[in-house]
């Protein structure tokens, strides 16, 4: 039996251009199971390009990257089923409803006796009233909130959302603060970016700052968590640089 791997998300040496303009280089990037990791970046900076590399959208130039200790470039499909992704397209089928794009999903991720999974999925995003709407008529945030029920599914090993809370409103922004929190309390691991700061720190075990194509972590030293002082300063700083 294989033994699990040490870290959820390992990165090493990740390099990406476009034509001539690079976008990262020489990045590395550890994510241990059980962890939140935010990161905040100016616009441009390569967050996005980042998450697309590690959801297996965009392949990298250079270096080596394991999601739960399987390689992407070699082994793909493997990293695919062990990663759920919300992105700026929500991945929804705008003339089906809730339940029957997840229905269409759960067959995909080849999920057997798929129906009471659809259905705790859309109670835990507060959609249950609301699966069999088509998600044509649904608001924005509501959207939302079917595509990260797709993204969680077929519960994988690690969640890439990027800037999960645009659109989202109050009490939406709650439901998915608190399935984070579920989520990384089962052991597993998210990465997700965002502008909000103070939304960030409050959600992430570790923060980063994507500049000049490097992850730059800050550490923090303050027992009050990642919601301390210093480390909030520290971030700011360190955005002001980008």
């Amino acid at each position: 039996m294989t033994a699990p791997a040490t870290e959820a998300v390992q990165a090493r040496g990740i390099e990406k251009s476009y034509g001539e303009w690079p976008v990262l280089w020489n990045l590395d990037l550890s994510v241990p199971w059980g962890q939140t990791l935010v990161l905040f970046g100016a616009n441009g900076a390569g967050k996005t390009t980042l998450l697309r590399i590690l959801a297996t959208h965009v392949r990298p130039d250079e270096g080596s990257i394991a999601v739960a200790g399987h390689n992407l470039r070699t082994r793909p499909d493997e990293v695919r089923r062990r990663i759920g992704v919300v992105g700026h397209r929500s991945l929804l089928y705008d003339d089906m409803t809730c339940r029957e794009n997840l229905v269409y999903y759960a067959r995909l991720f080849g999920l057997k006796d798929h129906k009471p999974r659809v259905d705790e999925v859309l109670e835990k995003v507060g959609l249950s009233n609301r699966a069999d709407h088509r998600v044509r008529t649904l608001s924005n945030g509501m959207q939302k909130r079917a595509a990260i029920a797709r993204a969680i599914l077929h519960q994988p090993d690690v969640l890439l959302l990027d800037e999960p809370e645009g659109g989202l409103d109050l009490e939406s922004v709650s439901i998915l603060g608190t399935l984070l929190a579920e989520w990384t309390d089962a052991g597993r691991s998210v990465i997700m970016t965002t502008h909000d700061l103070d939304l960030g720190l409050s959600w992430g075990h570790q923060a980063g700052v994507l500049r000049g194509g490097k992850v730059h972590l800050q550490d923090n030293n303050d027992s009050s968590g990642i919601t301390g002082s210093n480390i909030r300063q520290a971030v700011a700083e360190a955005l002001k640089g980008c």
